[in-house]
């Protein structure tokens, strides 16, 4: 965007309309003589946009909510980063993808970032964050969704992520959301690393997260969130797996090993601490009935 024109003043506030420090994104709003009424013959999006000025001299001034997701520059320009109002609504959260985007926009090894919410099949509507990294080899994406998951709450990190060259633009110069190609889905993946289970608990654990990300196969190695795992899908898993393996388990497992081999260790281990707090009378009754059943 640059530096304001002479006769105009620019904030870049957060949400309790304080201003932000240099590089952290906020609300863009105008102030000064340049400044309109408001809008015609609409008093409520008017008192909703213009607001009162706390940091000008005269008396009754207003400043404009523009709605542009912005950060200053450490040379005082101002960077455009998306808009607030770009809100989506996924697995009952309401999401700003603005907001999204100028977390991610802070890696220091993306140059630009968009997010989009898509429609990967019926029902199944996810967040695509697209890349354009600063040199050629780009981060790899899953340290950028670990990085991205410091800092955002599960639900906001993108499920899936696509490098660009490039972001498509409109002739007024901002992202031209309507041209941003179709994200590969985990089966679309090129050259995926593909590492077999190697014992019955790998085994489960792959066929259930294969299952539940319409893949044919999943490695023991390949991290289920770069696949397009979300907290849903990782919801529908930890169902199935306590179902099987009738242990107690965190969601929040399944998004700190986000492989098929670190979770099923994450199994084994809860398996044998419960089995390792029965008594000698239910460890009798256990192989009992699995005498029984036999």
């Amino acid at each position: 965007i640059g530096r304001p024109v002479p006769g105009t003043r620019a904030y870049v506030l957060d949400g309790a309309g304080d201003p932000v420090p240099v590089g952290v994104p906020g609300e863009l709003h105008l102030a000064g003589v340049r400044l309109a009424r408001g809008y015609h013959r609409r008093p409520g999006l008017t008192a909703e946009k213009f607001v009162p000025d706390p940091f000008g001299d005269a008396p009754g001034g207003r400043l404009y909510r523009t709605g542009d997701l912005v950060r200053y520059l450490a040379d005082g320009a101002i960077e455009f980063l998306g808009r607030i109002d770009q809100q989506v609504k996924l697995r009952g959260f309401r999401i700003e993808l603005g907001e999204v985007e100028a977390v991610l926009a802070q890696h220091p090894g993306l140059r630009q970032v968009a997010v989009v919410a898509r429609d990967i099949r019926p029902g199944d509507r996810r967040l695509v964050a697209y890349l354009v990294p600063r040199d050629d080899a780009g981060p790899d994406v899953a340290e950028l969704r670990e990085w991205a998951g410091q800092r955002l709450p599960s639900y906001m990190v993108p499920s899936l992520w696509t490098t660009l060259p490039e972001l498509p633009l409109t002739p007024s110069k901002k992202v031209d959301r309507k041209a941003l190609p179709e994200p590969a889905t985990a089966g679309e993946l090129p050259d995926r690393p593909y590492r077999a289970p190697r014992n019955p608990t790998e085994e489960i654990v792959a066929e259930v997260w294969a299952e539940i990300l319409g893949v044919e196969r999943i490695g023991v190695d390949e991290d289920v969130f770069v696949l397009g795992a979300h907290s849903l899908l990782a919801t529908r898993v930890l169902a199935r797996l306590v179902a099987v393996f009738d242990v107690d388990l965190p969601l929040r497992c399944l998004f700190e090993a986000t492989t098929v081999a670190a979770l099923s260790q994450v199994l084994l281990e809860a398996l044998e601490a419960q089995i390792a707090e029965l008594t000698d009378e239910e460890v009798a009754a256990l192989l009992a009935q699995e005498g029984e059943d036999r």
